[in-house]
């Protein structure tokens, strides 16, 4: 083949490529977080999922483009993120929690999605079941611990607790949370009191009244209104001494005396082997929901200090971690 033939066909050749060879190397990742952007739990998620990604062959700015919004809790502000993220033209979208899991699925029933954190997906129409999720949307659950776990740690590091005071949002499960915990409560001696919170604003006043009760304790499972305004919850439990076992490891983290729950962060990792097999060309609805294997129990001693606790020996030896 002469020179001037053979550059003419290369040319050919690269006119038709572009397009097929930059799909491939840069691809569009939107992701809408339930916390908020200075809330240094985003910071833990994001390192995650970007190392997650990395590890599988994928580099932001090299062949993925990564979007980022948060809701901080709030429907409303989900709804906005979610619109701007489809904008952009992902190829898949990451939602965490349930809240950005409904109004992505009420936007889309094309682009791929995958949730992290999501409580009962098949109960909530997210997906069809576990195992064949069908449509745009699989992920990861999180499997709410059963509410007499709750209480038996509560007694356990707080035996002079006589009411356990149970906040959560509004949500059949929550419901069979709380139900868990009330049936547990008669054998270690406690009385259980449903606090249903579906706005910020009754925080303080509740735990201010949970205070001047005598012999308290509160156990929070964890949904996005308390996930979102955890440290004013720490805070004031702190402040009137109530012992508080919370659902997610951020909790102890910000100075929560007892955490029993999912690894979220860890969540975020693991959602990347479903974002590379959907970017490289696998379906959603073939991909099973997977559900957690293991609970974490994580315990901050200064904590306890503070609230005059001394952590059993048998629970200290059953922590993942200590927090001193």
């Amino acid at each position: 083949m002469r020179r001037r033939e053979f550059f003419s066909l290369l040319g050919g050749v690269a006119a038709t490529m572009p397009i097929a060879a930059y799909a491939q190397q840069m691809r569009r990742i939107g992701v809408l977080l339930v916390t908020s952007e200075k809330d240094a739990e985003s910071l833990v998620r994001i390192a995650m999922f970007e190392d997650g990604l990395s590890k599988l062959g994928w580099t932001v700015g090299r062949n993925i483009k990564i979007d980022y919004r948060w809701y901080g809790g709030e429907t409303a502000r989900a709804r906005a993120a979610a619109a701007e993220l489809l904008a952009l033209s992902p190829d898949v979208m990451v939602a965490n929690a349930n809240p950005a899991t409904r109004v992505l699925q009420e936007a889309t029933r094309e682009v791929p999605i995958v949730f992290t954190v999501v409580t009962d997906p098949v109960g909530t129409g997210f997906v069809e079941s576990l195992a064949r999720p069908g449509g745009n949307i699989t992920g990861f659950t999180n499997q709410p611990v059963e509410g007499a776990k709750f209480v038996e740690l509560l007694k356990e590091v707080a035996p002079d607790v006589k009411r356990a005071w149970v906040m959560v949002g509004n949500s059949p499960s929550s419901d069979a949370l709380f139900l868990s915990a009330e049936r547990a409560a008669s054998k270690f001696m406690v009385e259980t009191t449903k606090i249903v919170v579906g706005d910020p604003s009754v925080l303080e006043p509740v735990l201010t009244a949970m205070g001047n009760y005598p012999n308290s304790g509160l156990i929070i499972p964890g949904d996005t209104v308390t996930s979102s305004h955890r440290q004013r919850i720490i805070n004031m439990a702190t402040l009137h001494r109530i012992p508080s076992v919370y659902g997610f490891r951020f909790f102890a983290a910000a100075g929560g005396l007892l955490s029993y729950g999912i690894d979220i962060s860890g969540q975020f990792f693991e959602a990347t082997r479903y974002v590379d097999r959907i970017l490289r060309g696998e379906k959603p609805a073939d991909l099973p929901v997977q559900q957690p294997t293991k609970f974490a129990l994580v315990i901050n001693l200064q904590t306890a200090k503070a609230l005059g606790l001394t952590i059993p020996p048998t629970v200290l030896a059953r922590a993942d971690e200590v927090i001193e």
